[in-house]
């Protein structure tokens, strides 16, 4: 779960009046399977994010509950070795903080910090199985179609941005520097006309092109009689995703350009 989509869990159990505690990793030392920061919601009845999995969760989980039963509302932190005694290898140490649920301790949460800022071009099946998956992750996106109908029915996760307009390659010009592009319509026309206004731009941080070889070749000859410069062709990625991975399911394209798009994200990092 994103941080984002986290934080609307957190105003919405707010508003139903579900008591909840908020979990969170006060210090992490050694090899721990979370990071510090990272938060969790726990209630009587659900359980929303992860602090890390395994006992450890179970253990947190368990002291959360222990104390809306009890109704406490005071903050209190547990320290846990991650050895034998809670059946977890990663041989470091996490140190829990639980506290009630309230406006003020939503308040004091930080901002999502997005792995990267991404406009995706196309609405298609492949274009709706990179949403699926980036749901999850802390980033930014725009997504943008001409055909609103090719939009899944009902809300997009709290990063998601629905864009439904006419010109859609007009939409390069608003997005920030360093932003993502990937470019997947239903139009080789299209994607010539909203790529070339990426290559124009120039200050992309990684712009990927869905097809072929053959596709690619084609593009470029046209690219470079227009004048663009061959650094910056260079810098196109096409076909999309992690080389070695066969298949042309939307889910497999999905997954693999998913992967580069972390890839790329933690490089520039």
């Amino acid at each position: 779960m994103s941080t984002a989509a986290l934080q609307a869990t957190a105003r919405e159990w707010l508003a139903r009046g579900e008591r909840a505690i908020e979990v969170r990793v006060a210090q992490a030392r050694g090899s721990a399977p979370r990071e510090a920061g990272t938060r969790m919601l726990v209630s009587a009845r659900e359980a929303a994010g992860t602090v890390g999995g395994g006992h450890l969760e179970l253990q947190a989980i368990e002291l959360a509950r222990g104390m809306l039963a009890a109704g406490e509302t005071q903050p209190r932190e547990k320290h846990y070795p991650l050895g034998p005694a809670l059946g977890q290898c990663c041989g470091g140490a996490v140190t829990l903080a639980f506290e009630p649920l309230t406006p003020a301790v939503l308040a004091n949460w930080p901002a999502p910090q997005p792995r990267f800022t991404l406009q995706l071009y196309g609405a298609g099946h492949v274009g709706r199985a990179i949403v699926k998956l980036l749901s999850g992750i802390d980033c930014k996106v725009q997504w943008i179609d001409e055909r609103e109908d090719e939009f899944p029915a009902g809300p997009l996760p709290p990063h998601v941005e629905k864009v439904c307009v006419d010109a859609v390659e007009g939409e390069v010009d608003v997005a920030e520097p360093g932003a993502f592009y990937l470019v997947l319509t239903h139009n080789h026309d299209l994607d010539l006309r909203i790529t070339e206004a990426v290559l124009r731009r120039g200050d992309f941080g990684f712009l990927g092109l869905i097809g072929s070889q053959t596709k690619k070749a084609r593009f470029l000859h046209r690219f470079e009689a227009r004048g663009i410069s061959p650094e910056t062709l260079s810098r196109m990625t096409c076909p999309i995703g992690i080389p070695g991975i066969e298949g042309k399911e939307p889910e497999v394209i999905a997954v693999s350009v998913v992967a580069q798009l972390l890839q790329v994200g933690s490089a520039r990092a």
